[in-house]
């Protein structure tokens, strides 16, 4: 399958990762792929999918992790099974849609409610990698990309973030990438992040972090260390997130 407006690429193989860190079933990252695939567009309502045996040969997986990722989509409503036709999309809209899913934001307000923030990109660097991202990606003695940003919430500063990419994977990187980045991954180079590793420790806000957000000091911090990883289980971004921790928390959910 190909994701809209990509880099020309095969979809002969989307190679899945057996090295990867992330303790992930195979079938997941196929049901994955097929879901991200029907969000998308790929797939129409309506649309019939190709058979088990040329997905299980798309995806280069066995036969039975197609079946089995195709079975739970069948069960959560987004494909359904007809006789003599095959694996038809039904065009229900998922729990959680590609456009949610790109503006998810984990902070939100003490009683739960979703916060919506605004991305202000403060500084674009390209340049050799650092001992960490020299260790964390395969790719990057070619060099990194790192995007400094700040987000608000109703004009008042919450986080400011330093997110790092491997150069050779981003061909032609603009200056001034969009803020929805999980989208524009998408879009541009078909990469999904599909896999998220987060560490959270308390810190206490240096002089920078006091002077982005705002705060009188001393002031303490939620500091969210993150590696995520495409569709693949290889890792494309690493990141530091430096929150605020008065009037808004940190929520996690598992599904």
């Amino acid at each position: 399958m190909r994701p809209v407006k990509s880099e020309p690429r095969s979809d002969a193989a989307v190679p899945l990762r057996s090295d990867s860190p992330l303790p992930v079933p195979l079938y997941e990252h196929v049901k994955r792929l097929i879901q991200e695939g029907i969000m998308l567009g790929t797939w129409a309502p309506g649309a019939v999918l190709p058979g088990e045996v040329a997905l299980a040969a798309q995806f280069g997986v066995a036969v039975g992790t197609v079946r089995r990722a195709l079975s739970d989509l069948v069960t959560e409503g987004l494909l359904m099974r007809r006789r003599k036709t095959g694996t038809v999309v039904t065009g229900r809209a998922p729990l959680h849609s590609l456009r949610h899913f790109f503006q998810y934001f984990r902070l939100h307000r003490a009683d739960g409610a979703l916060l919506q923030s605004e991305t202000t990109l403060l500084r674009i660097e390209r340049g050799a990698p650092t001992a960490a991202e020299a260790g964390t990606f395969p790719e990057a003695a070619a060099g990194i990309i790192r995007l400094h940003r700040l987000r608000r919430i109703d004009g008042r500063p919450v986080m400011h973030e330093w997110m790092a990419l491997p150069a050779a994977r981003l061909p032609d990187f603009p200056d001034a990438p969009p803020a929805l980045l999980y989208r524009f991954l998408v879009e541009r180079y078909g990469i999904r992040v599909s896999a998220v590793r987060e560490s959270l420790t308390a810190a206490l806000a240096n002089e920078r972090d006091l002077s982005l957000l705002e705060l009188c000091g001393p002031a303490a911090l939620l500091v969210i260390a993150e590696t995520a990883y495409d569709q693949t289980g290889a890792p494309i971004l690493l990141c530091e997130h430096r929150a605020v921790t008065d009037g808004v928390c940190y929520l996690h959910e598992m599904r």
